[in-house]
């Protein structure tokens, strides 16, 4: 469930996350199919939908929600690719202990229903995909239903300034667990994956600060989507200034860290290149950077730049000095039998 300081933050991001609870219109969400069949051992796609009382004018900008699954069937992956939702405060997570997944996200300015003269069902919050395990060996058989539902603490919220709560119908899902002889399995999901070569859409990453935020540290905001299979996962990684341009990044052993979004940066004195990358459940990735201003740097790039030109041309001198000074022992230290025609000739041509 979406926590306090969730959601207090899902207020900044979008404008409507509050924590008033008034009832209001009727929104209702619903799994589709609501009835199905899947062969023991294939996949099957059920997507979450929600659906607004268009004839009241009811739009609803959030959903917290939870849902449950029977232990005949396993949840294999969740995907937002095809998601109305634009905002995530919490991603779709599953907890195979307790047989639930949980998220929380929603959409500026709110879904009101679907547009007029547009056929499809562009409604998806999430699609889950499921597994009919097979029979396991000694293990019997645990039913030929599966049900799929929302628990009682799923959330929705109202588009209205208030954060209202919106009075909430929710319908889960029945799958039948067919068997039979000569039946080929096929696995959709697995398919799409292999399937899927475009990367997550671009993105920008946004800088911020706040006196009541993460203590007033510097943070930074991303976000984005993949429409094919839907984000897997975002990283981060911080390089000094002075390391721009080395690719360092793109070494195998960087350490690029798992997180999401917002992000507490380590480098409270942004003297560093910021790199976020969005990878999908296909395994392709975008990667967008941001070099903070000059102004809020500690020092700015320029004078890295500086400086590092200042100690390469040092070196170079010192490295030549030195170069010279050791050639000039050697000299002084050979004597006359030892020097070749080559040494005679240029300690000459050096007197001369």
């Amino acid at each position: 469930m979406m926590s306090y300081k969730t959601a207090i933050f899902a207020v900044t991001l979008v404008g409507n996350f509050l924590l008033f609870t008034t009832s209001a219109s009727a929104a209702s969400l619903y799994i589709d199919p609501a009835v199905s069949n899947v062969l023991r051992g294939d996949t099957i796609n059920l997507l979450v939908r929600l659906d607004t009382d268009e004839a009241a004018g009811e739009c609803v900008n959030a959903v917290d929600g939870v849902i449950t699954y029977s232990e005949n069937v396993d949840l294999v992956d969740v995907s937002t690719g095809d998601s109305i939702f634009s905002i995530w405060i919490e991603q779709p997570v599953i907890d195979k202990a307790n047989r639930t997944v949980t998220f929380a996200g929603g959409i500026p300015n709110g879904y009101c229903g679907r547009v007029d003269g547009d056929p499809r069902l562009t409604n998806t919050i999430i699609k889950m995909v499921f597994r009919s395990p097979g029979f396991s060996i000694g293990g019997g058989d645990t039913g030929t239903t599966a049900r799929v539902d929302f628990d009682p603490a799923t959330t929705a919220y109202l588009n209205d300034g208030q954060g209202t709560t919106a009075t909430l119908t929710t319908y889960g899902a029945q799958i039948e667990l067919a068997t039979g002889p000569g039946l080929q399995i096929d696995d959709k999901w697995r398919d799409e994956v292999a399937a899927d070569t475009v990367p997550p859409a671009q993105f920008s990453i946004a800088l911020e600060k706040d006196r009541v935020a993460f203590g007033g540290k510097y943070f930074i905001v991303f976000n984005t989507t993949d429409k094919q299979t839907g984000i897997d996962q975002y990283q981060v990684i911080e390089e000094p200034l002075s390391k721009l341009g080395s690719f360092e990044w793109g070494r195998a052993d960087a350490p690029w860290v798992t997180t999401r979004s917002p992000y507490v940066l380590e480098d409270q004195s942004l003297n560093s290149i910021i790199r976020v990358k969005a990878i999908d459940k296909a395994g392709n990735e975008y990667i967008a950077t941001l070099i903070p201003d000059e102004s809020l740097q500690s020092y700015s790039l320029t004078q890295i730049i500086v400086f590092g030109a200042a100690v390469v041309i040092g070196l170079l001198l010192l490295g030549i000095a030195v170069t010279f000074v050791r050639n000039l022992r050697r000299r002084k230290k050979a004597s006359p039998e030892q020097l070749t025609d080559d040494d005679t000739n240029e300690i000459h041509h050096e007197n001369n």
